[in-house]
């Protein structure tokens, strides 16, 4: 007869097993990144971290490589849809505002800077493209982020088209490692590892980042909404991983971009 506890340890094996196997799944679908892997993977050499967890799908990479990247590559109905005509005021700045379950974050973004992703949110946002999402996955080791913007929730999902990448040069000339900083308080576009293939994702920087200088720097984040993302980071990704869905999950029922 299974005693109660045995019976628990193989419900919780039965589970692990249930998301190991969605996670090789999700491996398989999802084209992986290669080069913010090899990059990060040698910062983590230098500062003593043996591995990271990085943001995004390459096409050159084997799909079973990178189980951390939390974006897609495009797929072809991803990439062949025009982006949204261009329809901002390309001096002014815009406000994104998110309501989520672990409290409000906004960050501004400058037209002049980066026209093609502000516009795309603006229009997204417009279209309640964000309402009802989740931010699907946490860094709590050697990056430190936050990804949104993902409709499926699964690092998967995007917008039906791309968009190019912006405001490069930002963030200075990239060291040795061949990465900069992105400071604390930075949002930054998600993309497949390849040029001018932004979508929908997006990563919350709540402490600096080493990263190569590929991922289009065009929000910032206020004081209280990098606190509140601070917060949520450290509390830790569920089941005490250094990346995955964070454990304090954060639900976005409203999204708005409005002019500053």
């Amino acid at each position: 007869m299974v005693s109660s506890d045995q019976r628990r340890r193989q419900l919780a094996r039965e589970k692990f097993e249930r998301q190991q196997q969605r996670r090789e799944e999700a491996r398989r679908r999802t084209r992986r990144l290669t080069v913010v892997i090899a990059s990060v993977v040698a910062v983590a050499a230098i500062v003593g971290v043996g591995s990271y967890l990085a943001l995004d799908g390459d096409g050159k990479k084997d799909k079973s490589d990178a189980a951390a990247s939390p974006s897609p590559s495009p797929s072809a109905s991803e990439s062949s849809a025009p982006e949204p005509a261009l329809k901002i005021d390309k001096k002014a700045k815009y406000t994104m505002s998110l309501k989520t379950s672990q409290g409000d974050i906004a960050f501004t973004m400058d037209a002049a800077k980066t026209p093609h992703t502000t516009n795309s949110f603006k229009s997204l946002a417009d279209k309640g493209f964000f309402d009802g999402t989740k931010c699907h996955r946490l860094t709590t080791q050697g990056i430190f982020v936050l990804q949104c913007g993902d409709p499926k929730g699964d690092g998967t999902g995007g917008p039906g088209y791309t968009i190019p990448d912006e405001n490069l040069t930002a963030l200075g000339k990239a060291g040795k490692d061949g990465t900069v900083t992105y400071p604390a308080g930075t949002v930054a576009m998600a993309n497949t590892g390849q040029a001018h293939t932004g979508g929908s994702q997006f990563f919350l920087v709540y402490k600096d980042s080493k990263l190569p200088p590929t991922y289009t720097p065009f929000g910032t984040m206020d004081d209280a909404s990098l606190k509140a993302v601070k917060d949520i980071g450290a509390a830790g990704v569920a089941g005490g991983a250094p990346d995955g869905a964070p454990k304090k999950a954060v639900n976005i029922s409203k999204a708005a971009v409005d002019k500053s």
